[in-house]
């Protein structure tokens, strides 16, 4: 019997949130993990909990899960909040109780809201990129209890109470299809409430909403006309009554001082304008104008699955001179997506403009691969003492920036970059002994963070920064190591099921807008579609939530036999436009296409996997009667590849691309695949071991090599340093995954193509096969409840290590290579088991704990199998 001391229960969460303030869901599935000793075993939990009218509740579940369990009590009311606790027992009972979790529902019914959404009134804010504010008073004529505002907008908005924040969030409500869904963000603003007289107030800027977005141009007002607030505030009393304000026709609404805002072009912000006092009692008595009421169905309105986006770091810069025309240049030694904050001092109406770029060429800022985002922040100084501006309601990708009338004083103080994305959780890490390949991984890491901005995007600085849904399904693996983006890609496939056409195609990009003759209307297209069954599969592998395959379930459906019937009888999709192995280092700079590997096998390959795929999710769902038919599907499409691309059990297509394609995705007989994997390595040889492979086969190539006996030509083409490679652009001073894998020449130009970016995420897919196979730990089995231990070293490297938080606690490797043995630690999580899988293919289980290896390695060893000890 294990002591309840020894016994600690963590991180309880409702769905995949810690903070559960109106949740949308009326029966919030709940998450733990514990701490124990390794002996100790989850047999049962008890669920406590504690609503506002007293009554308390429990439930005793016998089971040993502690991931998204169903919620025990009955369905929550809107509005209604319980006090939750849980407590997982042993056969003999030990356990200990968890903290507290407030779990409160949202609006749940669209009959719950009585506020109507308010426009600036004519003439206010009318115009594209121009900013608003609207206000109310009211009075409380009772002492306040609690108090939650229920707030989203057309467009983006920063709400204040009382002259106070009333959160940190950044861009809300962020960017949906806005047509389906709209977010709402509940948030607790008891402490921001006065006796009597009280002012509510918000800012409201285009963002995605009216904003101009696309290419070529872009399109503006792509969802609406006009911005809007809609707010919901409900302050509840001792009596219990409430009191309700809502945005209706008794607000009023002025210009403020932001003149323009965008996101692509930045913004305007101009001091003189500002209005003291705007959001407290009596600040709205000067040029304050009634406004228009505007609509929106109340069935369209959603609570947030996925973190807000916020302000996350903060850094100065590194460098900073003057060019040869007398303009401050700054550099902050990182790739970044966000924007400045300065301090400074001037005359009234003095201008600071500010410009971004992620690289330097020619001695300035490049500003070309911005294509038409201008990037550029404007301040005009109030005057009369220091002054501290960071602007509002856009965003920009770079590293450096160029000032035009800095005041003076030192840069290094006055000012800094504000580093902005959606607020996830980071919850996986790795290190080994190259710094090259540390620094890799550190750019796997930061394009992350710059693209995962309310949606996944594939670019932060330029014309563009959309949901690219190929992007995210290569690198969602990736993702889900590094961060707790559960909620994130939840969220965000729900936009991918809306978007979706009513014949299974699947977007280029969701959510969707204009984007020429390529890209309007969406078109069926291989690895890019293939999203909605591969991203859903990984969030059910590495989060163990299946409510996401059951959602997503009929739209995947949709997509696989849209696909089926595209290829036909024969089974080979070899119609139709493809982006194929999209970005090949071999395709020209105008055409990013024009790959080695033919698009049909890229996309024949593709259907086959995705088929396969699918198949064991109606098993997972309960629904045995699908899976042979989804499985069957997959083994006609494999062998159509078979039959069009091998002869003589060789591969006809002979690429890097193809071959990786061929082995990773079982579509060869043993004997195929294992020479498939000697004339891949043959291939990576002949190019000296650089790269030939773009978005389809870049993440899976090393894994390719792998699989068949060569991981040391893997680890060969991983740390190489010529161009194409990954350690290329580290060599160059890349702090970010580029686009292209050129995208910086060797003589330090930028790439001439007209789509250049330095942060893009997907090449860094290759990250995946770091954690797995380098340091060597993946799930086994969905949500990590078992987990495979297995690194293979190579590459000269003699120390490698990952830990990943798992739904179940933390879990990691650490190895380390000396005098011809290995040594190898592991830490399993209570409630998961581990399999250790050392050289000489030798396994060994392990329970919960820390647990210690040893092998022998190198030529001449004899492995017998490894020496295992408990660690202390």
């Amino acid at each position: 019997m294990s002591r309840t001391d020894e016994i600690g229960v963590h991180d309880l969460r409702a769905e995949q949130t810690a903070a559960a303030l109106g949740i949308g869901t009326a029966a919030p599935r709940l998450g733990w993990w514990t701490s124990a000793p390794p002996a100790w075993r989850q047999q049962r939990y008890v669920v406590e909990a504690l609503g506002d009218d007293g009554e308390f509740r429990t439930a005793t579940v016998t089971s040993g899960d502690s991931v998204l369990v169903p919620w025990p009590f009955a369905p929550l009311v809107s509005r209604q909040h319980l006090r939750v606790r849980v407590r997982p027992e042993d056969a003999s009972g030990a356990g200990a109780w968890s903290a507290p979790l407030d779990v409160e529902a949202g609006l749940l019914e669209p009959g719950d809201w009585t506020a109507v959404p308010v426009e600036p009134a004519d003439g206010v804010a009318d115009s594209t990129g121009s900013a608003a504010l609207v206000r109310a008073e009211f009075t409380l004529t009772q002492p306040v209890v609690s108090a939650r505002l229920h707030v989203t907008a057309h467009g983006v908005h920063e709400v204040e109470l009382n002259g106070r924040r009333t959160d940190d969030a950044v861009l809300a409500p962020g960017w949906t299809s806005y047509p389906s869904r709209l977010v709402v963000t509940t948030l607790d603003v008891t402490d921001l409430l006065l006796p009597g007289a009280n002012a509510i107030g918000a800012v409201l800027a285009d963002g995605w909403y009216r904003g101009r977005l696309g290419f070529g141009g872009g399109t503006d007002r792509l969802y609406g006309d006009r911005l809007a607030l809609l707010a919901q505030l409900e302050v509840r009393h001792p009596d219990g009554s409430v009191t309700t304000v809502a945005t209706d026709d008794r607000w009023t609404s002025a210009a403020g001082p932001i003149v323009a805002s965008g996101l692509y072009d930045g913004e305007h912000h101009d001091a003189r304008l500002e209005r003291p006092g705007w959001s407290s009692v009596g600040g709205g008595d000067d040029g304050w104008r009634p406004v228009r009421l505007g609509a929106r169905d109340p069935a369209t309105l959603v609570a947030a699955e996925a973190p807000p986006i916020r302000r996350t770091q903060r850094l100065r810069p590194v460098a900073a001179w003057t060019s040869p025309e007398g303009l401050l240049l700054l550099d902050f030694g990182q790739n970044l997506t966000g924007r400045l904050r300065i301090r400074v001092r001037g005359d009234a109406g003095s201008v600071v403009r500010i410009r971004h770029a992620e690289v330097l060429e020619h001695g300035g800022l490049c500003t070309r691969p911005l294509r038409d985002a201008a990037a550029t922040d404007v301040y005009v100084l109030r005057g009369g003492g220091e002054e501290e501006w960071e602007p509002r309601f856009t965003l920009h990708g770079f590293r450096y920036a160029e000032i035009d009338g800095w005041p003076g004083g030192d840069p290094a103080q006055a000012v800094e970059a504000v580093v902005v994305h959606s607020d996830l959780e980071r919850t996986g890490r790795f290190a080994c002994s190259d710094p090259r390949v540390e620094r890799l991984h550190e750019n796997v890491l930061w394009s992350m963070r710059g693209n995962f901005v309310s949606i996944p995007t594939d670019c932060p600085q330029r014309d563009e920064r959309l949901g690219w849904t190929g992007d995210i399904q290569v690198f969602a693996p990736t993702a889900a190591f590094l961060h707790d983006c559960a909620g994130f890609l939840s969220s965000w496939l729900r936009d991918v099921a809306a978007e979706q056409e009513a014949d299974g195609t699947v977007p280029w990009y969701v959510p969707t807008i204009p984007g020429g003759s390529w890209w309007t209307p969406s078109r069926p297209g291989a690895v890019w579609g293939d999203v909605a069954v591969l991203t859903p599969w990984t969030l059910w592998e590495r989060f163990g939530d299946r409510a996401v395959l059951a959602r997503q379930w009929s739209r995947a459906v949709a997509w696989v036999e849209l696909v089926e019937r595209l290829s036909g009888d024969d089974h080979l999709w070899d119609e139709g436009f493809q982006l194929g192995d999209w970005l090949d280092p071999a395709a020209p700079p105008e055409d990013p296409s024009l790959a080695r590997t033919d698009r049909s096998l890229v996309a024949t390959a593709y259907a086959a996997h995705t088929a396969r795929t699918l198949a064991p999710t109606p098993a997972v769902l309960g629904n045995d009667r699908e899976a042979d038919r989804f499985a069957r599907l997959a083994d006609d499409v494999r062998q159509a590849f078979r039959s069009r691309w091998t002869v003589d059990g060789r591969l006809t297509e002979d690429t890097q691309t193809a071959l990786a394609l061929a082995i990773r995705f079982g579509l060869l007989d043993d004997a195929e695949t294992a020479a498939a994997g000697d004339r891949l390595a043959a291939l990576v040889r002949e190019a000296g071991h650089t790269i030939a492979t773009g978005f389809a086969g870049t993440p899976l190539i090393c894994d390719a090599l792998t699989d068949t006996g060569h991981v040391d030509t893997a680890y060969a083409l991983l740390l190489e340093e010529s161009c194409p490679s990954w350690l290329y652009a580290v060599r160059m001073g890349a702090t970010t995954i580029w686009e292209r894998w050129d995208s910086l020449l060797p003589d330090g130009t930028v790439n001439p193509g007209g789509m250049t970016s330095f942060n893009h995420y997907a090449l860094g897919a290759v990250a995946d096969w770091l954690h797995r196979v380098v340091a060597g730990v993946a799930p086994a089995a969905p949500g990590y409840r078992a987990i495979r231990f297995a690194p293979q070293p190579g590459g000269g490297l003699t120390h490698a290590a990952a830990d990943v938080r798992t739904p179940y606690g933390p879990a990691g490797i650490e190895w380390r290579l000396a005098d011809g043995e290995l040594a190898v630690e592991v830490t399993v999580p209570t409630g998961a088991t581990g399999e250790v899988v050392l050289p000489g293919g030798r396994r060994e289980a392990c329970g919960p704990g820390r647990h210690r290896f040893f092998a022998p390695v190198g030529a001449g060893a004899e492995l017998t199998g490894p020496r295992s000890s408990p660690a202390r």
